[in-house]
C-alpha cells in the first residue's frame, strides 16, 4: 500500500502534464486564429515570444541564477538560430497561414513535422527501419492528399505557407540535435524566443505590418495573453517536466493528439467546417505518424524510469524542440 501510493501519484502526475501538453498545445492554433482577427500575425507572434521569454527568462535567474545563462558564442548563436527558424520563419508562417486556412487544417499539415525529419534523416545516411519508411510515405500521402484537394478548408496560399512553415520547423529541429546549443533547456529556449520574437518584429515591420492598439479587440488581447501564459509557459513546463518523468514513447503522442484537439475546438469555437476530406486525410497523416513514432522507439524499450542514453540525447532533444515550436 505504502510503496503503491508514489506510484499511483506519479501516475497522475505524468497523465495530469500530458493532458495539458495535449490541450493547451491543441488550443494554441484556435488563440492564433482569433489573435490575428485584428493582430497583424508577425506582430503578434512578436509580442507573444518576446513577452513569453522575458517571463522565463526573469524565472530562470530567479531559480538557478546567472550562471544558468552562461554560454558560449557558438551556443548562443546556435539557439537564437533555432529560435529565428522555428519561431520566426515557423510560428510566423502559421499565423499567416490562418488568415487563409482552417485552424483544423493547419494542425493537420503541421503534424507533418516528424515525417519530416525522417527524410533529413535518411538525407544524412542515417537510415531509418522500413517501418519509419513505411510510416513517412503513408503520412506524406496524406498530406498530399489534404494539400492537393484544398480539403475545403482555405485556399491555396494558405497550403502553401503552412507547409513552408512545417519545413522550416523541421530544419530547426533536425539542426537542433546537431549544433552547439546551451546547455540549461530553459535558458536555450529564452535565447529562442527573444531572437524569435526579434526576428518577428524585423520581418513582419519589413513586410509593412503596422500595429493599430485603437483596433485590436479585447477578444485578440486574450487570446494573445493566453498564447503567451498557457500556450508558451504552462505548456512548455509541462512538457520539460515529462520529459525527465516519463518514456519518450508516452510523451510523443502529443504529436498526433494535438491535431484532432485543434480540429474538435476549431469546429466548436469557430464553427470550422470538418469534411471527410480533413477527416480523411488527417487520419491518414496521424496513422503514418504513429507509425513513425512507435517504430522509433521500440529500440530498447526503456520502462518509465529507465531511459537508453540515446533516447535521452536524440530523442528528447528533437522533441523538446518540435515542442517549443509547438507551444
Amino acid at each position: 500500500m505504502t510503496q503503491n501510493t508514489p506510484d499511483r501519484r506519479a501516475t497522475f502526475l505524468v497523465w495530469g502534464a500530458l493532458g495539458i501538453v495535449y490541450v493547451v498545445w491543441g488550443s494554441t492554433y484556435l488563440g492564433i486564429a482569433v489573435a490575428v482577427e485584428s493582430i497583424p500575425p508577425m506582430l503578434s507572434g512578436a509580442m507573444r515570444f518576446i513577452v513569453a521569454g522575458v517571463v522565463l527568462g526573469v524565472i530562470v535567474l530567479v531559480k538557478s541564477g546567472p550562471q544558468a545563462f552562461r554560454m558560449t558564442r557558438k551556443q548562443f548563436l546556435g539557439a537564437a538560430g533555432v529560435g529565428l527558424l522555428l519561431l520566426t520563419l515557423g510560428n510566423g508562417m502559421v499565423a499567416v497561414s490562418e488568415q487563409y486556412i482552417s485552424t483544423g487544417l493547419a494542425a493537420l499539415l503541421v503534424a507533418s513535422v516528424p515525417l519530416w525529419l525522417v527524410v533529413f534523416r535518411f538525407v544524412v545516411r542515417d537510415r531509418p527501419k522500413a517501418l519509419t519508411l513505411a510510416g513517412v510515405l503513408v503520412g506524406l500521402a496524406g498530406v498530399a492528399a489534404l494539400s492537393l484537394t484544398g480539403a475545403q478548408g482555405g485556399s491555396a496560399v494558405g497550403i502553401v505557407v503552412i507547409l513552408l512553415a512545417s519545413l522550416s520547423w523541421s530544419v530547426g529541429s533536425f539542426l537542433s540535435s546537431r549544433i552547439a546549443m546551451p546547455s540549461n533547456a530553459f535558458a536555450a529556449s529564452t535565447v529562442e524566443m527573444l531572437a524569435g520574437g526579434a526576428g518577428l518584429i524585423l520581418l513582419g515591420s519589413g513586410l509593412g505590418e503596422r500595429l493599430d492598439v485603437s483596433a485590436v479587440t479585447g477578444r485578440s488581447w486574450v487570446a494573445l495573453a493566453y498564447l503567451v501564459l498557457v500556450g508558451s509557459l504552462v505548456g512548455f513546463t509541462a512538457f520539460s517536466w515529462l520529459l525527465g518523468n516519463a518514456p519518450i514513447s508516452l510523451v510523443a503522442t502529443y504529436a498526433y493528439v494535438n491535431p484532432v484537439v485543434a480540429v474538435v475546438l476549431g469546429a466548436l469555437v469557430l464553427s470550422e467546417q470538418v469534411t471527410m476530406q480533413i477527416v480523411a486525410g488527417g487520419l491518414v497523416i496521424l496513422v503514418g505518424v504513429a507509425l513513425v513514432i512507435s517504430t522509433e522507439r521500440k529500440g530498447r524499450r526503456p520502462g518509465p524510469d529507465e531511459i537508453s542514453e540515446e533516447t535521452s540525447d536524440k530523442a528528447r532533444g528533437v522533441a523538446r524542440e518540435e515542442a517549443r515550436a509547438e507551444g
